[in-house]
C-alpha cells in the first residue's frame, strides 16, 4: 500500500489526498489548526497535528518510505522558507522518504516583461515572496544532494476554483490596472493542479522542475473582468500604475509590476497530464 504525507494540507492536499484514496493509499495530512485535524479525520485522512514554525512539534512526525507532497506555504515575512527547513531537520536519516513534491511559485522568475518562461529561464525574483519560494527550492535541493532522495518542483501559478474566487475584493469595488498596462498573469484550477500533482509524483523526473499553467495567460484586468463578469458583480474601476502605488496594498501592488507568460509545454509532455479547464470560460464554470 503506497504511504503519502501531506504537508500542508488544505484545500490542494485535501484534493489530491481524495485522488490517492482512490488508489487505496494509505494518506496522512500535516495541519497546525485543530478544526482542519479534525475535518482531515473525517475525510478518512489520518491527521499529524504540528507546527512548522515550532521544531520541537516535529520530533514525533515519521515519513520513512512515503511520498511526500510539501504544500506548507513559507512564512509571511523574510525572505527564507523557515518553515520547510525545520521540517527538513527533523527528518531523521533513518526515516526518510521515498520522494517529495513541492509546490513552488511562478514568482521565482520576476518580471519577464510579458515574454514567455520556461523552466531554464533565469531566476529573479523580484519580491521576497518570490525569494522564500526560491529559498525552499534550493533548501530542498540541497537537502536531496545529501539524502539521495529524490524530488520534483512544481512552479504554480495563481490557483482558481471552488472557494478560490476574488469575491470579497471584487464587491469592495477595489480597482485594477488600465488594461493597456496590465501586466500577463498565468492561473491554473485548483482540480487540475491536484491532477498535476498526482502525475508529478508518478511520472515526474528525479530534480526535475515544472512550469506549470493552463497554457492561456491573459492580462490581470481580463482575469479580475471576467470573474465579475462570471460573478454577476460590477466589473472592476480600472486606474493607471502611477494612481496603484498609492491606492492598492504593497502585496498587490507586486502582482501587478510583473507580467510573465509561463510555457506548460514540459508539463504536457512529461508528465502526460490532459487538463480539464484549459480556459477560464471552462475554469469558472467549475468554480461555484
Amino acid at each position: 500500500m503506497q504511504n503519502v504525507v501531506i504537508i500542508g494540507c488544505g484545500d490542494i492536499g485535501q484534493r489530491v489526498a481524495h485522488r490517492w484514496q482512490a488508489q487505496k493509499a494509505h494518506v496522512a495530512g500535516l495541519s497546525r489548526n485543530p478544526a482542519t485535524c479534525e475535518a482531515l479525520q473525517g475525510a478518512g485522512i489520518t491527521p499529524l497535528c504540528a507546527d512548522l514554525d515550532e521544531p520541537a512539534s516535529l520530533g514525533g512526525l515519521s515519513a520513512k518510505g512515503a511520498l511526500v507532497y510539501y504544500f506548507a506555504p513559507p512564512p509571511r515575512e523574510g525572505q527564507k522558507d523557515t518553515r520547510l527547513r525545520n521540517w527538513l531537520a527533523s527528518l531523521a536519516k533513518t526515516s526518510l522518504p521515498q520522494r517529495v513534491v513541492l509546490i513552488s511559485t511562478t514568482a521565482v522568475y520576476g518580471d519577464s516583461g510579458g515574454d514567455w518562461v520556461t523552466e531554464q529561464s533565469p531566476l529573479q525574483p523580484g519580491t521576497d515572496r518570490g525569494r522564500r519560494r526560491l529559498d525552499a527550492e534550493m533548501a530542498l535541493r540541497d537537502w536531496s544532494g545529501q539524502t539521495g532522495v529524490p524530488v520534483v518542483i512544481l512552479r504554480v501559478p495563481g490557483i482558481y476554483g471552488p472557494g478560490r474566487l476574488p469575491r470579497a475584493r471584487l464587491e469592495k469595488g477595489l480597482p485594477v490596472l488600465n488594461e493597456t498596462e496590465s501586466g500577463y498573469t498565468n492561473r491554473i484550477h485548483s482540480e487540475d493542479l491536484a491532477t498535476i500533482c498526482v502525475a508529478a509524483a508518478e511520472r515526474g523526473q528525479p530534480g526535475a522542475v515544472y512550469n506549470i499553467s493552463d497554457g492561456h495567460p491573459g492580462t490581470m484586468t481580463e482575469w479580475f473582468n471576467a470573474v465579475a463578469d462570471h460573478l454577476g458583480l460590477s466589473r472592476p474601476p480600472q486606474i493607471s500604475l502611477t494612481e496603484a502605488e498609492t491606492q492598492v496594498s504593497a502585496g498587490m501592488l507586486g502582482y501587478l509590476k510583473e507580467s510573465r507568460r509561463i510555457s506548460n509545454r514540459k508539463m504536457i509532455e512529461e508528465l502526460g497530464v490532459e487538463l480539464a479547464y484549459t480556459d477560464l470560460r471552462l475554469g469558472l464554470g467549475a468554480s461555484d
